[in-house]
């Protein structure tokens, strides 16, 4: 079973977004969308006291008829925060966001924040996981020494006209 740690090491970007809890929510969306992320881990110095999201945006400050650039990130954001460490499973990551309904976790180990994990890295993880498992089943099934093309619908390679032409 995969852990957190594993799944961070196979991240293109492992740089973590913060904000300082008394900037304005103008700055932490602003900084979202320079960062093309969709939550912020709010602090207070080296502390992580909250996380801040576009729907904390959406429901906290749009559709209340708050002003951005006076409101405060500490005034919208999502506290207290719910995390991960780097033992924790992908398992139990993909359960804790279904089960709350959330996109992002921060990962604290040791007291300091290390990382974050979305939705979108975990199914990228699942993905992975689950066409390692079809190639293996696919390497039993035609034996180890087999020229025979894969089928498996993951592969990203264009797909053949045919069946016919494909395993001619």
């Amino acid at each position: 079973m995969a852990t957190v740690k594993q799944v961070l090491k196979a991240k293109i970007d492992t740089t973590v977004h913060t904000i300082d809890a008394e900037a304005s929510v103008y700055e932490a969306v602003a900084l979202m969308s320079k960062a093309e992320v969709g939550a912020l881990v709010v602090t207070v110095g080296d502390a992580v006291c909250g996380i801040v999201t576009e729907r904390d945006y959406a429901r906290k400050v749009i559709l209340q008829d708050k002003v951005s650039r006076t409101t405060t990130v500490c005034e919208i954001m999502t506290a207290p925060v719910m995390f991960v460490s780097l033992r924790t499973t992908a398992d139990e990551c993909m359960a804790q966001m279904t089960q709350h309904r959330i996109r992002h976790l921060p990962v604290i180990e040791g007291g300091k924040l290390v990382g974050m994990i979305s939705i979108g890295d975990m199914v990228r993880h699942l993905i992975e996981e689950q066409q390692f498992a079809i190639d293996q089943l696919e390497t039993y099934v035609r034996g180890a020494g087999s020229e025979l093309p894969t089928c498996a619908l993951t592969r990203r390679s264009a797909i053949p006209q045919t069946l016919a032409a494909r395993f001619a």
